[in-house]
């Protein structure tokens, strides 16, 4: 289906973030099983919940809106994914894997964060007042686990993996 107006786009948006999500839902297990630190593994396992009320929230909002979403998948979202299971593979268990994980799953967020940003603006323009709530709490608990990440590279995460970085040298 081609775009032609802006409800076009926010139904393509709002299929596209779907898609992603229901990606992430699969791939935050994985990435909770492959980290070493018992602080990143919690925070992915939190992620996967407040990942799961956001495809409710979008479920919400289909219903509310009496949409129909696209049957598309997010093409971002699977690099991304594919990105995390590389660095599974390609960096052995420990700090370094850590600090790696910690900054693929910042890009998760930080494309998240513009996807909801952009629904929100598109809501907002539409005139979409009960949907635009929802999809601005989903904005805020994206920007609240991308703040989680960096506390958790801040308080150790990469000093440890400088650390063992130079010892393995």
């Amino acid at each position: 289906m081609a775009i032609k107006t802006i409800e076009d786009l926010f139904i393509h948006e709002l299929s596209d973030i779907y898609s992603a999500e229901r990606q992430l839902t699969k791939a935050l297990p994985k990435l909770a099983r492959a980290s070493s630190n018992p602080e990143l593994s919690t925070a992915f396992e939190t992620h996967l919940e407040e990942t799961q009320g956001q495809v409710e929230r979008i479920d919400q909002v289909v219903e509310l809106l009496g949409v129909r979403l696209k049957r598309i998948k997010c093409a971002a979202m699977e690099g991304l994914v594919e990105e995390g299971k590389e660095i599974i593979d390609s960096i052995e268990e420990g700090p370094l894997r850590d600090a790696a994980l910690i900054g693929g799953a910042q890009k998760v967020e930080h494309y998240e964060i513009a996807a909801y940003g952009t629904l929100a603006a598109l809501a907002k323009q539409l005139g979409y007042t009960d949907a635009l709530p929802l999809l601005l709490d989903t904005l805020k608990e994206e920007k609240s686990t991308d703040e989680k990440l960096t506390l958790l590279a801040k308080s150790g995460g990469n000093a440890q993996a400088a650390a063992s970085s130079r010892a393995a040298a």
